[in-house]
């Protein structure tokens, strides 16, 4: 062997142990990278997962005071709770919140934090229940009194200063039971509903952190058998995460499997390393390529986690938060650029009765759809937001003008016009939209939200499914109407201001007083007489209706029952006979007042009937059974069939003065009347003419076989005392009795 063989053979091994140890130190260098990398990914990785469970867990305490919200902010709340309605708190706050929003127990407490209602799992509970949970509940129910109390302390009326208030904590239950439990006051939703400081109900949630909770945190946040346990229990293929209540204490941990994707690279690639030196490059290769895959993943995670943030699960449109961010971009621009927008509130008009009716998937995906519809009348950079429950809201850039937002809001309307097809049955929503539309640079988001809750409000009002602008003096209409509610409720409370006054009814043969109608009318204080109209509807509209009716009906019975009237005829409202207590109500004003059941007519509207209810149908038995009298009023301007007379028992027919002012100038109204006579004899029914201004209306009702007569011909509505002494000044020798029964079958 030469010298230059032997150099060369150094050089060689020279070479070949330099690149030995080149490709070591590059091998380990890679490994030690490689290591240090699939080490740092799988920490984010378990870190990502952690930080998921959290917020998820935080999500779902957030939901619960919106949830609750949803309704213990209601006038009605407050006022059924008070009464002690059951039926109603059952299937508004009680069983309701816990099916629908899935709490596991809903409780009611009292002013004295006693429990009004109980319900576990959507089904009512024994209030014992409460007593279990009492140790784990009163710090936070103690606590939020304070709040409140403080809050309120020196106003008589404390709805303002509690409203949003609300307390909420991961508290342990009986059975070393972990929960996230929300405590929140129920107060009125208005100024029609004062609450005294101290009288509050409490409203509270709990939903129990089970493994019911860590399947639907993993679902939505890809956490892999993510489960909850009461103690640590960790392998080496298993994690676990401590949860901690307010107070830092440990109350359970969430353990699952982590992703580890860097360990299962290098699972995968590892016999490729070891193959040999020849294939290192490519495994490099590989290993940079599912790294970047990783990575992807990770930022794929992370955008799906910060959607879900800002935008609905139901629907995919933004959410409120995400609304007020652009609504607060959008006036950031109008004050840069001076251009216009406008903000629509929409509301879906009957959505409950899809819900009630077709159930709560079908109410759900008409959310949906509803939101798709929306989404295809805006151009790419408006905005559609789904506030909550059935409420979205447009944001519309780039305005020209106030027609084009009005435009818009139309085409909203419009669109919510056609049915929408709902696993096979037909529903018909419609939508009511309020709009508004930024014409000062210096306006807020809180006055634009207002504003166009005030018009869908507007448009809500005048008959739903329209569009309503918000105009400056909208504003003073809702207070003024607001106002007028107040009066009305303070006149109802205190008896003032309101009065009756009765209009005669005449036998069309005997000319003598057969009975007389009982019609309500309000002196008021500041504003003088108001009509009938101006504040029945806005009884009816405010829930006030039932106490009115009531109130005119103990009136007229008090005044009947020591008069010498025949008997007397009371209006009732549609809207009383949804009390599946009317007639029982009507029941117990007779006995408090004397009057004979048969002395009593109540008049109702052909509406009422279309309805075809079958607790309408009940009540109506019930009265006719007690021998109360039921009149149609205003027959001939509805819709009624004469299947609906015989299956809810009709005893009068009330022919309304529209016919009755065209007798004797046209031949068709002729005929009309006279078929309606017909038609109650034929059915034995009585009939009453409304309206009789002129003499020859009243002969030719006459001469068609008209029972009973009612108009300002024969006499106007009379105070008591005036229609009293028409009565004594009567002929005693009368040919028409007056009794009720044969007053039945004359009319």
């Amino acid at each position: 062997m030469t010298s230059s063989s032997l150099q060369t053979t150094s050089l060689s091994k020279q070479i070949t142990y330099l690149s030995f140890a080149l490709a070591t130190v590059l091998i380990a260098s890679l490994a030690g990278f490689g290591w240090w990398a699939a080490s740092n990914i799988d920490d984010r990785s378990i870190a990502r997962e952690a930080r998921a469970v959290n917020v998820g867990l935080s999500e779902i305490a957030q939901r619960l005071p919106v949830e609750q919200d949803s309704a213990a902010i209601w006038d009605d709340a407050v006022i059924n709770l008070r009464a002690n309605n059951r039926p109603w708190i059952a299937d508004n706050l009680a069983e309701w919140m816990s099916s629908y929003f899935g709490h596991d127990r809903v409780y009611i407490l009292d002013a004295q934090n006693r429990p009004v209602r109980a319900v576990e799992k959507g089904v009512a509970a024994d209030g014992l229940i409460y007593d279990q949970d009492r140790n784990a509940l009163a710090p936070l129910v103690s606590g939020l009194r304070k709040q409140m109390a403080a809050a309120a302390q020196g106003v008589p009326d404390s709805t303002e200063a509690v409203t949003g208030m609300g307390v909420r904590d991961l508290v342990v239950l009986a059975g070393d039971m972990p929960a996230l439990a929300s405590v929140r006051p129920i107060v009125p939703s208005s100024d029609a509903v004062q609450q005294a400081p101290g009288s509050e109900f409490l409203h509270i949630s709990l939903r129990f952190v089970d493994q019911s909770v860590a399947e639907e945190i993993g679902r939505k946040f890809e956490v892999h058998g993510l489960a909850f346990e009461s103690t640590a229990q960790t392998n080496d293929e298993r994690i676990a995460a401590p949860l901690l209540n307010a107070q830092n204490r440990i109350v359970g941990f969430f353990s699952w499997v982590p992703q580890e994707p860097a360990y299962e690279l290098i699972r995968d690639t590892a016999p490729v390393i070891g193959g040999g030196v020849a294939i290192a490059a490519l495994a490099v290769i590989m290993l940079l390529g599912r790294l970047r895959r990783t990575s992807t993943m990770l930022e794929i995670s992370k955008a799906q986690a910060s959607f879900l943030a800002f935008h609905d699960s139901l629907t995919g449109i933004p959410n409120r938060a995400l609304f007020e961010d652009r609504l607060d971009q959008a006036l950031a621009n109008r004050r840069r650029t001076g251009s216009r927008l406008a903000l629509h509130y929409i509301d879906l008009d009957r959505f409950k009765h899809v819900n009630d009716t077709l159930g709560h998937p079908a109410g759900d995906e008409l959310i949906r759809r509803s939101a798709k519809r929306l989404a295809a009348l805006v151009d790419e950079v408006d905005t559609v937001a789904r506030l909550g429950g059935d409420e979205f809201a447009v944001i519309q850039f780039e305005v020209t003008d106030i027609q084009s937002a009005v435009a818009l809001g139309q085409e909203i309307v419009a669109a919510f016009e056609p049915p929408f097809d709902l696993a096979g049955s037909e529903a018909r929503v419609g939508a009511s939209v309020g709009v508004t539309v930024a014409s000062d640079s210096d306006v807020t988001a809180e006055d634009l939200m207002r504003q166009a809750d005030i018009a869908l409000y507007e448009a809500k009002d005048n008959g739903r499914a329209r569009c309503q602008l918000f105009a400056g003096e909208l504003d003073d209409a809702v207070r003024e109407k607001r106002a007028l509610e107040m009066d009305l409720r303070s006149a109802l409370a205190a008896g003032s201001g309101l009065h009756l006054v009765y209009q005669p009814i005449f036998g069309t043969h005997s000319g003598a007083v057969v009975g007389a109608e009982a019609l309500v009318r309000w002196e008021h204080q500041e504003r003088g007489r108001l009509s009938p109209a101006s504040f029945i509807g806005l009884a009816e509209e405010r829930g006030l209706i039932g106490q009115l009716g009531m109130w005119v009906l103990g009136e007229a019975c008090s005044y009947a029952v020591k008069s010498q009237l025949p008997w007397v005829a009371v209006n009732a409202s549609p809207l009383q006979f949804r009390d599946e207590r009317f007639a029982d109500r009507v029941f117990q004003i007779l006995a408090e007042t004397g009057l004979e059941a048969k002395r009593l007519e109540i008049e109702i509207t052909e509406g009422l009937l279309l309805q075809n209810s079958p607790m309408v149908q009940e009540t109506l038995m019930r009265l006719r059974a007690r021998g109360i009298r039921i009149a149609l009023d205003d027959f001939g301007t509805g819709y009624s069939s004469i299947s609906y007379l015989r299956n809810h028992g009709v005893d009068k027919l009330k022919i309304d003065q529209s016919f009755t002012a065209q007798l004797g100038k046209n031949g068709e109204i002729d005929g009309i009347v006279r078929s309606i006579i017909d038609l109650g004899r034929a059915m034995h029914m009585g009939v009453t003419a409304e309206g009789v201004e002129t003499e020859t209306q009243r002969q030719l009702l006459g001469a068609m076989g008209c029972d009973q007569l009612q108009g300002y011909l024969l006499a106007r509505p009379l105070p008591p005392m005036e229609l009293e002494a028409m009565l004594l000044a009567a002929t005693a020798g009368a040919t028409e009795t007056t009794s009720p029964r044969s007053a039945a079958s004359a009319g």
